[in-house]
């Protein structure tokens, strides 16, 4: 059971979080200090950096937290899936239960906005593509583990966590200038892009 002064310190971090997102998403993510997501909650710099090493530290929170979510996803995975079937049912049911966990620290639609800025902020796009390399290769190692496999001497784990990473980069970023900022919008395009994962290694382009 949570002591008073825990959920105290969670109510300052989800404050300073949400303070962040918010002003990264109307100011830019360059143009706001630490002292200004500070101020907006009315602590000191200190504060701040008892609960975050830096912006970016902040910045990245919640997508963390959404990462946690989805290679969970993959762990329950039943075993008699095919590798790459096993990932795309875990991203898309991820994308349909990760609004509750979320909004246990910020709104989704805030959430949604400061991911959408990741794409446009050349600082937090060379973040989020170091960690998406890492991600990948904590989940070639699960694959790997499921299916039995030595990552190090079957390469078949790393190149199929490889091929539904681009997927997951294209529909990032072809979500981040899109029309709909909203999870159903993002998880839609992800499904339609991974049914084109077939045809588009194998099959023909040529309209003849």
């Amino acid at each position: 059971m949570e002591t008073l002064r825990e959920r105290k310190k969670q109510r300052t971090r989800d404050a300073l979080l949400r303070s962040a997102l918010e002003l990264f998403t109307t100011r830019g993510y360059e143009e706001t200090t630490v002292d200004e997501i500070a101020e907006a909650v009315d602590v000191s710099q200190r504060t701040f950096f008892r609960y975050f090493a830096s912006k970016e530290d902040v910045a990245f929170f919640v997508p963390r937290l959404a990462e946690s979510h989805y290679v969970e996803a993959v762990r329950q995975r039943p075993p008699h899936e095919a590798p790459l079937e096993a990932l795309r049912r875990a991203v898309l049911e991820s994308w349909d239960t990760i609004e509750e966990a979320v909004e246990q620290v910020v709104p989704v639609e805030l959430h949604m906005r400061a991911y959408r800025l990741i794409e446009a902020t050349p600082a937090l796009l060379a973040a989020h593509l170091r960690r998406s390399a890492e991600l990948e290769e904590e989940i070639a190692r699960i694959i790997a583990e499921r299916e039995g496999l030595d990552v190090d001497a079957d390469p078949r784990p790393r190149l199929v966590v490889a091929v539904f990473g681009a997927v997951i980069r294209v529909t990032e970023r072809a979500w981040s200038v899109g029309d709909d900022a909203s999870i159903g919008a993002i998880r839609e395009l992800t499904a339609a892009h991974l049914d084109q994962v077939g045809p588009a290694l194998v099959g023909s382009w040529r309209k003849d």
